[in-house]
């Protein structure tokens, strides 16, 4: 028996094993039939999307149509065994279960299988020569927050459902309705595959609803260029012919204050396009209704978990402290679960380590009143908190920027002008300390979460709700804060009502304002700021209305139609600092400026004055004046700018008038030697005759100057990123100057139509002359004879090592335009340039070009990123044939060709450029291979004509189908050769 033991216990084992085993497969019975079916309905509607999506694309492509039909038959194939498996289990009893159990996990595991195939075919075939059917918003995510996912969840439910068109999310300011749509929107965007939608527009419609930019805002997304003078009318017809064509589309309008009539934006009715949906997002709930939404949303505050995570996160790790935990945990509660509130008080508090300071913050938060009197209350409690945390000077900054209009990009440059001219910068420091004491200003608001990023680069914003919050303390304010904020509010008319003695700022700008009222003289006496920019209709600014304001120390008429300026001597502004009158484009006449006697800034920029302002002389504290395009100035009177003493910019950008040197220009005009006698000049723009005595080293006062743009000639610009300091020589014989000194200060140096280059360039190379400041470099209309230098460069380098001479060290942009040379390598090498820190080289019109890169002089450019070259009806290759297999351009990223007729390669055979992102090639027939493998992930975008994108050949197969994607197909239309470009230009 003892020897029995063994076997029978495990033969017992067996069967206990076994049982187990049929047991848990019949108990996983019901949950297999789920997962299949739910499989089963995801494939069906991935083969549905893949068939309607990818049609018309597949008749163009024999084998991804074939990989296709493969596709879809093995998914009907698997589809009806599904079906046919999950029929049996009724009729299967349960000692059948547990095999049945194991048949339907494998074919579940062959239906996961299809759809992740399917799925990366779709990836696969995805084309951008039509919109992209999700874009990308950026902004925080609340997938992870409970509120927030349900929210999410009853949204697409209503997305599905054929009984739901309109959908309405509502609920109070800064709750984060916009971060919920944002976040569908991106959701959308990750299950492109599988999400029912052809298309998704994403549009902000803002409180002064404009349907002119909603449309086209609409119109960008759908590709449809608008003019300026078509009406809404026709845009909307020309949009509803658009969305006619897509089958299912989704519009999400963010932001709706105002019921919007959606026929007017051209957006198909219900029963027009029956698989259209609106989601829009508002604060009332009387909006959604009027605009009769099928299905309203309402987005609740965050449950007290999520908030306090919320919290957490902006506050930092201080508040998981054992001292701190419990009282920012009261903190957090009473921002009662608003996001903005919690974001807001988190970041005021991040890092403070003060349990006082903590007990005290909350003893505000929980004593407020206002917190329970109303929603307008309980947003603005808790920003006050912020507010307060300011120090005095940083809140009056915070209160001017909500002078601007709701969603307006305020640039930062703009907005420190006015800090400035309030008084709020230190005054002893030049415009550069300032404007950095004011950006430090900027950043501090940022961090507060009271001004976020705008809409374009060194802008700044305010949220909505921030900024009624601002406008809400300064209207309810009596003391140093009560202002007048009505901008971008379509303002046709201003009742003398409005207006208070203890007003502070007043801002009317972006309006429609005709005309202005008449006020008593010396009315708002307190008012430092009056902003009127931006009314076009406004003609005339009355005496009297200005009278009303004497302790101006800002006004802004930019943007209106003003033809002349009161009479200074009337006016009594005794107190103004800036006077802006840009873009007053009937503005032709100043009167005489000598009483405003503490003016500092003066901006005519875009006016159609003729005469130099009279009277800036006399003003002992004027510091900034703009003339740039003043295209009608034609006179400077001598000895006047000399006296400008504090003069710290004189901007002359693309004027008409033209600076000469002493003896050159006619009596009693303006020349350069009074501009060196400015001490305390540090930026200037101006144009100058060409005259080579303007370049001489007598001009030293040139090297003060922190920024400049010297045009030397005509006006010809082309713009650069290192502009900082520019200088632009037309027209001259740069043989007959010594240009060494000035480039040593200069960042960027443009030669347009010069004689003498060859000349130039060889002194500074005799010389040795290393200029390490420059960083871009143009030459255009210029023969240059680099033969008649190599005799002369190979017997200074042979005297010396070459690796002592390299004439511009740290050039990172090279452009030539118009130039006659059979090889870029000519530059490189007879120069001396070694361009090692080169990123840029752009190309265009020489029509002698053969080669970029010559095999014998041939050196690497190991950092060049962007290559364009364009109109070179000689250029055969990039380089010629090199006996290396290594990339010469190993860290290119852009590549921009064409109309190159003759271009046959651009690389070896087989070779592959690892960096490459972008392509651009048009008109280059005899170009049939690019450096790309399947290896080259980076790759973003291809332009090109589809017939050359059909014959081009590829050494790696594969590589086709990875770029496919990207690519991007242009109209064709004829060659331009290059004669005809260049009288284009």
């Amino acid at each position: 028996m003892e020897c029995l033991a063994p076997v029978i216990g495990e033969t017992l084992r067996l069967m206990y094993v076994s049982t187990f085993s049929r047991v848990a497969n019949a108990i996983k019975f019901k949950s297999n039939v789920k997962a299949l079916n739910d499989s089963i309905e995801r494939l069906t509607k991935l083969k549905g999307n893949m068939s309607e999506d990818h049609e018309t694309l597949l008749t163009k492509d024999k084998p991804l149509r074939l990989k296709l039909m493969r596709w879809q038959r093995e998914a009907e194939e698997v589809i009806s065994k599904a079906r046919l498996k999950l029929e049996e289990r009724v009729s299967c009893g349960m000692s059948l279960r547990s095999r049945m159990s194991r048949k339907l996990v494998k074919i579940l595991d062959e239906v996961k299988m299809l759809e992740k195939n399917g799925i990366e075919f779709v990836d696969m075939l995805s084309v951008e020569s039509t919109p992209e059917r999700v874009e990308h918003v950026p902004g925080v995510s609340v997938v992870h927050q409970t509120m927030a996912s349900n929210m999410l969840a009853k949204i697409r439910d209503g997305l599905i459902s054929d009984k739901t068109q309109k959908i309405g999310v509502w609920g109070m300011g800064g709750v984060g309705k916009t971060t919920l749509v944002r976040t569908l929107n991106n959701k959308l965007r990750e299950e492109a595959a599988t999400q029912p939608f052809g298309l998704v527009i994403f549009v902000i419609v803002s409180k002064e609803f404009d349907p002119k930019g909603v449309q086209k805002q609409i119109a960008e997304r759908l590709d449809i260029d608008t003019q300026m003078e078509e009406s809404e009318e026709k845009l909307a017809r020309r949009i509803y012919v658009v969305l006619m064509k897509e089958r299912n589309f989704l519009l999400i309008l963010d932001d709706v204050w105002k019921p919007i009539d959606l026929d007017l934006l051209g957006i198909p009715r219900r029963e027009e396009n029956k698989g259209s949906k609106v989601i829009l997002t508002s604060r009332f709930l009387e909006v959604c209704r009027s605009m009769r939404t099928d299905l309203d949303v309402r987005v609740d505050c965050l449950l007290e978990e999520d908030a306090w995570e919320l919290f957490c996160k902006n506050a930092g790790d201080v508040v998981r402290s054992d001292h701190v935990r419990p009282i920012a945990k009261a903190v957090s509660l009473e921002c009662g679960g608003l996001p903005l509130a919690i974001i807001t008080v988190g970041t005021a508090m991040r890092g403070k380590k003060n349990v006082k300071l903590w007990n005290h913050v909350l003893s505000k938060l929980s004593k407020s009143v206002p917190w329970i009197k109303s929603i307008e209350e309980k947003v603005f409690q808790p920003l006050k908190l912020s507010y307060d945390f300011l120090e005095g000077k940083a809140k009056f900054c915070f209160l001017l920027c909500a002078l601007f209009p709701e969603d307006y990009s305020i640039e930062v440059t703009e907005l420190v002008r006015y800090w400035m001219a309030e008084g709020f910068m230190e005054e002893q420091g030049s415009q550069e300390e300032s404007m950095n004491e004011g950006i430090a200003i900027v950043e501090s608001l940022k961090d507060y979460c009271l001004l976020e990023d705008g809409a374009r680069r060194n802008t700044v914003k305010m949220h909505d709700v921030v900024r009624d919050f601002a406008i809400w303390i300064m209207s309810s304010s009596q003391d140093d804060c009560h202002s007048l904020v009505m901008s971008g509010t379509g303002l046709q008319e201003i009742r003398q009502d409005k207006f208070a003695p203890s007003l502070w700022r007043v801002s009317l700008m972006n309006n429609k304002l005709e005309s202005l009222p008449d006020l008593a003289e010396e009315y708002c006496v307190k008012a430092s700021a009056l902003l009127l920019q931006g009314n076009s209709l406004l003609k005339e600014v009355p005496i009297g209305f200005l009278q009303a304001f004497p302790a101006l120390r800002i006004l802004n008429l930019s943007g209106t139609r003003i033809k002349s300026f009161p009479s200074c001597s009337l006016l009594r502004l005794s107190s103004l600092h800036s006077l802006f009158l840009r873009e007053c484009f009937n503005l032709v006449e100043l009167p005489s400026l000598e009483t405003l006697a503490k003016l500092e800034l003066l901006d005519l920029c875009g006016t159609h004055i003729h005469e130099f302002p009279i009277g800036l002389e006399e003003l002992k504290s004027f510091r900034h004046l703009d003339l740039s395009r003043t295209l009608h100035l034609e006179s400077i009177p001598a000895r006047v700018v000399s006296r400008l003493s504090s003069l710290e910019t004189l901007d002359m950008t693309s004027s008409h008038y033209r600076w000469s040197v002493q003896g050159e220009t006619q009596k009693g005009e303006a020349t350069v030697e009074e501009i060196g006698c400015l001490q305390c000049l540090r930026v200037l723009s101006i144009r100058l005759h060409s005259s080579p005595f303007l370049l001489n080293k007598r001009n030293t006062w040139i090297k003060r100057l922190k920024k400049f743009q010297l045009v030397v000639g005509s006006r010809y610009i082309l713009r650069t990123r290192y502009d900082k300091r520019r200088l632009t020589i037309s027209h001259l014989n740069v043989s007959q100057v010594s240009i060494g000194w000035l480039l040593a200060y200069t960042t960027s140096l443009a030669l347009n139509h010069c004689k003498g280059i060859e000349a130039m360039m060889k002194k500074l190379v005799i010389d040795n002359r290393s200029f390490k400041n420059l960083k871009s470099l143009t030459i255009e209309n210029a023969f240059i004879n680099t033969n008649s230098w190599v005799e002369m460069v190979s017997t200074k380098t042979s005297k010396q090592s070459s690796d002592m001479l390299d004439l511009l060290p740290n050039l990172e942009e090279l452009h030539l335009r118009r130039v006659d040379l059979e090889t870029f390598s000519e530059l490189q090498t007879h120069l001396g340039l070694r361009l090692e820190t080169l990123k840029i080289i752009e190309i265009t019109m020489c029509r002698k070009l053969r080669t970029l890169l010559g095999k014998r002089n041939f050196l690497t450019i190991p950092k060049l990123e962007e290559i364009e070259i364009s109109y070179c009806d000689s250029l055969q290759n990039l380089h010629e044939a090199l006996l290396n297999h290594e990339p010469f351009l190993p860290n290119l990223r852009v590549l921009k060709l064409r109309n190159l007729p003759k271009l046959v390669s651009i690389c070896n055979w087989g070779e592959a450029w690892e960096c490459l992102e972008q392509v651009e090639v048009i008109h280059c027939y005899q170009l049939n291979c690019l450096p790309i493998s399947s290896t080259c992930g980076r790759i973003k975008k291809i332009k090109g004509e589809l017939s050359w994108w059909e014959r081009l050949e590829w050494d790696d197969p594969s590589a086709l189908t990875t770029v496919q994607p990207f690519f991007h197909p242009v109209r064709e239309v004829p060659l331009l050769i290059a004669d005809a470009a260049t009288q284009m230009l």
